[in-house]
């Protein structure tokens, strides 16, 4: 059993709102336009040695919006799409299950979080989990990661879930201060 010296930080991101526009139920592979600044953050990111797993719900599937071919296609074109911007996204995750569901690998459930560890030896204590929606936050609390929630779309003043450690506007301001908040303080919550 490896310790946790030899254990990798991870960002856990969200995707639709995240790192692409929320089409919501996107289907089509060519409608994919990616968020101002996420190539520069992730490169940012991953120069201090963090790795990248998608955890991304995807009700779609379940209502028969999405076809799963289709939601292949889209993650094999953003994963290649990062690798050109020089950021490889490890593995992407997805619960096709419907919002009512309470399925363990639906957020705000830390499934998809928990299997992401596992797979890829992830210390969740130095790792954060980064979405739009305070159900991704609380995912990320639940799993034991710190959270970013990216503003516009949610606040946490308005959730009965523990509000995020950071709280902006863009993934690319989100980064640096990732980078310098302790984790190994107390939870604080930054603007």
């Amino acid at each position: 059993m490896k310790n946790n010296s030899s254990k990798s930080k991870a960002v856990f991101l969200d995707r639709d709102g995240t790192l692409i526009e929320d089409k919501i139920y996107l289907n089509d592979p060519d409608q994919v336009v990616y968020l101002p600044g996420v190539f520069e953050a992730l490169r940012l990111l991953r120069d201090q040695g963090f790795i990248f797993l998608i955890a991304t719900n995807q009700s779609g599937v379940a209502r028969g919006i999405v076809d799963i071919k289709n939601l292949y296609e889209i993650h094999r074109r953003i994963r290649a799409r990062f690798a050109q911007e020089g950021v490889d996204l490890l593995s992407f995750y997805y619960a096709p299950y419907m919002t009512h569901t309470d399925h363990p690998q639906r957020k705000p459930n830390p499934g998809m979080l928990l299997r992401g560890a596992l797979d890829h030896n992830v210390d969740l204590s130095q790792s954060w989990m980064v979405g739009d929606r305070m159900i991704d936050v609380e995912a990320g609390h639940r799993a034991g990661c710190r959270s970013v929630l990216l503003a516009g779309r949610e606040s946490p003043e308005d959730s009965s879930y523990s509000p995020p450690e950071i709280w902006t506007s863009s993934l690319l301001e989100a980064a640096p201060k990732m980078l310098h908040l302790d984790l190994s303080s107390p939870r604080e919550l930054s603007e």
